[in-house]
Formats: structure tokens, sequence, C-alpha cells
């Protein structure tokens, strides 16, 4: 894997899951469980898509960090890597997107 600032992130959620909850909010969103995780990230989506269709830049590429931010805090708790999500997207480069819904 390439080290960027997604990289890095889940590096770092990775290694917050055994820290104290009182010292890291990524340590407290892993100990409320998955589906807390998975709740956070759909909030958050939410108001990603609230800043697309407001159409305000800024805001949006914010909410956008928050939502990249707890999705790979939601893949943490279900133990999906990074690693595996992006071999997926991997394997679906070479398939058009009509011919990979298809294939679901």
């Amino acid at each position: 894997m390439s080290d960027n600032a997604l990289t890095r992130l889940a590096a770092t959620i990775d290694a917050r899951r055994g820290a104290d909850p009182k010292e890291s909010w990524t340590a407290q969103l892993l100990a409320k469980g998955p589906e807390k995780c998975a709740e956070k990230f759909g909030e958050e989506a939410v108001e990603a898509i609230i800043e697309a269709v407001k159409g305000d830049r800024g805001r949006l590429t914010s909410e956008a960090a928050d939502v990249l931010y707890h999705l790979l805090v939601m893949l943490a708790a279900r133990n999906v890597s990074l690693d595996a999500v992006l071999a997926e997207l991997e394997q679906r480069e070479s398939r058009s997107g009509i011919a990979e819904k298809a294939a679901r």
C-alpha cells in the first residue's frame, strides 16, 4: 500500500485500537462497538450530502474528510482493512461500472 494520508490514517486508527478511550476519540468509538461506529459513519455521510446539496465546497471538503475517517473506523470495528477495500477497488478497475453492478 502506498504511503498517503489515507493509509497513514488507517494505520493510526489501528494503533489506537488499544488506547485508553479517555484519551483517544478513535478508541472511544471502537470501544462503543461496530454498530455505534456505523451509526457515526452514517451521520457524517448525511452531513456530507447536505453540504454537497448546499454547494459549499469548503464545508463539503471538511465533511468528506470526516466521512473517510469514520469509514475507516467502521471498517476497523469489523476488522476490514483498507488494504482489502483497495484490493476490491483494483479488481473492479478492469470492469465497467455497468458490468460490475450486473455481476453482483
